[in-house]
């Protein structure tokens, strides 16, 4: 793909149209266990678009969008959630975590030519990914925007995934971590905080270096946690968790949304973002994913240390108006719920009440529930 054909791709998108992807893991009736069905419940779902195969065989990702507001795109996300379940009612339970609680480290991955590259060439690495996400789409209708709210967008990745974190436990144990999911996907190459991208031709370029060298097959194996969609002409946000339920995934969704809309308004003002080294946002992205929305973060320029609560508060102070303005402020007022208790600290707290497999019954009874409690 060239560099015009991606600007092209950028400038016919709707503005500030948002849609999601989650990614949810299919739980064995009995056991609380992964359940690798996704090919027999996909079956199930007669050929319903919004229900896609992923990489692990008991993973099933439901596609919403895109949508002109974050409401419209949480009553879809609600009604995918609950039509699931409905149809795969005394057949498997469904759950939305960033990582289950106790199944074995390694499972099974579904067969197919979009997967076999990677099963082939990471082996056990690929069987280890059993980890769920949250991918939120935002078109800027601009490619010059795009890019620009691109360098601004990263920047802010450790402040939200600490927000989004809900991955505290992996194989049985607690990880010590608010969320190891950035951990396990480390084990494949592409991940992590995404290199700066100061043109369009650099990034066709590395595109075009990933398929010659047999790296990347395809775009979509550009697998960082922030990265340009040049198929659905987005920005797509990769850091946050799945989240346990429908009102807490539209939060994160609505904080993502109102976020590039404040981005790019300042960018149409003129202001340029930083091209920031990667190590020193990275460094942010440990503790965000050890602490959680209880971490400290550093300013990317002066190093100086800042509670992570304080931060995403003073930013959902300034987008409020945007919630407003999107119509999505009901949704973005979850956002402060998280910033008190996000997914991780939710687990943890029902895990010492009920154990690793109560917190997966509890898991099972919030993937349709209206509230985040």
């Amino acid at each position: 793909m060239t560099a015009a054909a991606i600007e092209r791709a950028f400038d016919a998108a709707d503005p500030l149209a948002v849609g999601v992807e989650e990614e949810l893991m299919l739980l064995d009736l009995e056991t609380g266990d992964l359940a690798p069905r996704a090919a027999e419940v996909l079956e199930l779902l007669g050929g319903d678009p919004r229900y896609k195969l992923e990489l692990p065989a008991s993973q099933l990702e439901i596609v919403s969008g895109p949508c002109g507001s974050v409401a419209e795109l949480g009553a879809r996300m609600a009604s995918g959630r609950a039509e699931l379940a409905a149809a795969v009612d005394g057949v498997v339970g469904l759950g939305a975590a960033g990582t289950h609680p106790f199944a074995a480290v390694e499972g099974e991955l579904n067969p197919g030519e979009r997967y076999r590259p990677t099963a082939e060439g990471f082996g056990r690495y690929a069987r280890r990914q059993l980890v769920l996400a949250l991918q939120v789409h935002v078109a800027l209708g601009s490619a010059e925007r795009t890019l620009a709210v691109y360098a601004g967008l990263r920047r802010l990745l450790p402040e939200i995934a600490a927000l989004a974190a809900n991955a505290p436990f992996h194989g049985g144990v607690d990880t010590g971590l608010a969320s190891v999911r950035p951990k396990i996907s480390e084990s494949l190459p592409r991940q992590g905080v995404p290199p700066p991208l100061e043109s369009w031709d650099e990034y066709a370029a590395a595109l075009a270096w990933g398929r010659r060298s047999g790296a990347m097959p395809g775009d979509y194996t550009w697998w960082w946690e922030l990265r340009p969609h040049p198929r659905f002409g987005t920005l797509e946000l990769r850091v946050p968790d799945a989240q346990t339920t429908p009102e807490a995934a539209a939060a994160v969704a609505a904080f993502a949304h109102c976020l590039v809309a404040w981005l790019a308004d300042r960018a149409d003002a003129g202001e340029a973002f930083a091209p920031t080294p990667s190590w020193r946002i990275a460094e942010n992205r440990w503790w965000a994913l050890r602490d959680g929305v209880e971490a400290t973060l550093a300013d990317l320029e002066t190093g100086e240390r800042r509670p992570v609560r304080e931060l995403l508060t003073e930013m959902l102070g300034e987008l409020e108006p945007y919630g407003r303005r999107l119509e999505c402020a009901a949704e973005l007022a979850g956002v402060g719920e998280l910033i008190v208790a996000n997914g991780a600290m939710r687990q943890r707290a029902i895990a010492a009440e009920r154990g690793l497999h109560g917190l997966i019954g509890w898991l099972r009874e919030r993937f349709t529930a209206p509230r985040l409690d």
